[in-house]
């Protein structure tokens, strides 16, 4: 049975909701479209841990944000390959602190396991027998797992439905998350709100856009990227290298955005490879990471440039304390001898700081006891399923997926001239067929020809939109947007029109030229 976001098949068909036509065509729907899905999917959540997650997400929803303050110790991980015969250590007895109000940056030169670890503190590792992780992850001081708290997740891919405007998509997430904000009234002040909040205003009315559509800026996307995160009102955001692809001008405008927020109450977390000198101005906590180990962690500023002068390593004035940071704990690999002196160099900081931590950072370690009953384990990505307002959810999505395939106008038209020209070429060889033995072949072998085309032309609309939509899908789910037969069910019922339009310009260009009796009803 196919897998999808950690079910079987028969799981999603059964609990799509509802006897009658809507759960008919619900699980029809399910049953043509979710081996477009099948995948490794997400896996779920304890009962317990879902319903707290559940519970918080459903409390509270209008601008309260909860202070958070993320504690974790001694975090392993390790990647075994398939033999289990060797050990690729991801991440070893990493330690840290992420405070509200303050913007922390994870930071180090390319492999150091900056994304590893902003993705095990958001709980975004996918479970595989192959991973092993091990360390204590304290929420407020308990264990993570005692208390859930609401958090954003900015992944460095900013995947929206490019036909839609800033505004619109803006206001369909906030539909889908918060729909005890029944008046429209309150919803569009809230989208305003955060508009206003994340500098979109002067592009709100302005299309995504994407690769075939001119749209809205880089810089502008990411900001739209923090504003859908931000509809929930998360105590904690995490932002995976938020510069990257960025020109220097907009990767300082999603940072000063970054700190607004944390400005604002939020534990902001992100991870960034090498900023220029104003963006490292904004940081308040710095996490240096090289190779997996720890080197500094700790206020940023000038603070860690005079740990490390300690040590003999000054930083040259008029010089970007994160590119001298940068280079400081790197392996140069240019030629044997300074690979050997930069090891060394990083070896000695590592050990520096792993004593000074651990006599000064955490002076109680835990029991072996405790950390059995309390170690962290590899958390579970949520998909909180919704269980009311299956319609809602419904009509929501079909009035979105309607809107984005009748304003694809590269790609209508781009199905239309294949359409006609298609058909022109088939109608060519199969001119004015006749009556005989030998030309009812043909027709034969003209509409099987012709229904393949069709198929196919099909084929290529799905082939072409599916993985970018399935991100999508992924992502608002993990959010309990919505549930899974809704956004099925939807995207058929809106594909339908339109899908049909070509097959019927390719057989009215085709059955005059070929002679296929071209009637109405045919």
């Amino acid at each position: 049975m196919a897998p999808f976001g950690g079910k079987s098949l028969a799981d999603v068909v059964s609990g799509i909701g509802g006897n009658g036509v809507g759960g008919a065509l619900a699980a029809v729907a399910a049953a043509l479209l979710v081996r477009l899905f099948a995948g490794p999917g997400i896996a779920l959540l304890p009962e317990d841990e879902a319903e707290d997650d559940y519970a918080e997400t459903e409390d509270g929803g209008g601008d309260s944000i909860r202070p958070v303050t993320i504690r974790w110790r001694n975090i392993t991980c390790s990647l075994s390959d398939k033999s289990s015969k060797s050990v690729r250590f991801l991440l070893k007895n990493v330690s840290g602190e992420a405070k509200p109000g303050r913007l922390l940056a994870i930071m180090g030169p390319s492999g150091s396991g900056k994304t590893t670890l902003l993705n095990v503190l958001a709980g975004q590792l996918s479970l595989s027998p192959r991973l092993h992780l091990s360390g204590l992850l304290e929420v407020n001081g308990k264990p993570s797992s005692s208390k859930a708290y609401k958090l954003a997740f900015v992944r460095q891919e900013d995947l929206f439905f490019s036909q839609l405007t800033v505004r619109e998509t803006l206001s369909f997430a906030a539909e889908l998350q918060l729909p005890e904000i029944s008046s429209a009234e309150e919803r569009d002040e809230y989208v305003n709100n955060l508009l206003l909040k994340l500098g979109l205003v002067s592009c709100a009315d302005s299309c995504v856009g994407d690769a075939k559509v001119r749209g809205i800026s880089g810089g502008e996307k990411k900001r739209l990227s923090l504003a859908c995160e931000l509809i929930a009102s998360p105590s904690v955001i995490f932002a995976d290298e938020p510069t990257t692809g960025l020109d220097a001008f907009q990767a300082e405008k999603v940072m000063e955005t970054l700190q607004k927020l944390a400005q604002d109450g939020h534990t902001v977390i992100c991870s960034i490879h090498q900023p220029r000198g104003s963006v490292y101005a904004k940081f308040d906590d710095i996490v240096l990471l090289t190779e997996g180990t720890l080197v500094y962690a700790g206020p940023a500023g000038k603070e860690p440039l005079t740990y490390f002068g300690n040590f003999g390593f000054l930083c040259p004035e008029h010089v970007n304390p994160a590119e001298f940071l940068a280079d400081l704990i790197s392996v140069d690999y240019s030629s044997s001898e300074t690979v050997y002196s930069s090891q060394k160099r990083v070896h000695a900081l590592v050990d520096a700081f792993s004593q000074r931590s651990s006599s000064v950072l955490y002076a109680t370690p835990l029991s072996m006891k405790e950390e059995t009953k309390n170690g962290m384990r590899p958390r579970r990505k949520a998909i909180v399923e919704r269980t009311d307002g299956w319609w809602r959810q419904f009509f929501l999505l079909l009035k979105r997926a309607w809107m984005q395939a009748s304003r694809d106008g590269p790609t209508n038209k781009v199905r239309a001239r294949m359409s006609v020209a298609s058909a022109v070429i088939f109608g060519s060889v199969f001119w004015r067929m006749g009556k005989s033995q030998t030309s009812i072949q043909d027709r034969m072998g003209l509409l099987q020809v012709a229904a393949i085309n069709t198929a196919m032309a099909a084929l290529t609309k799905t082939v072409g939109v599916f993985p970018k939509e399935r991100a999508i899908v992924d992502r608002e789910r993990s959010k309990g947007s919505y549930s899974l037969g809704p956004y099925l069910l939807s995207k058929t019922i809106a594909e339908i029109p339109i899908g049909a339009a070509f097959p019927l310009m390719f057989g009215a260009v085709l059955y005059p030229m070929a002679r296929l009796n071209p009637t109405l009803s045919r």
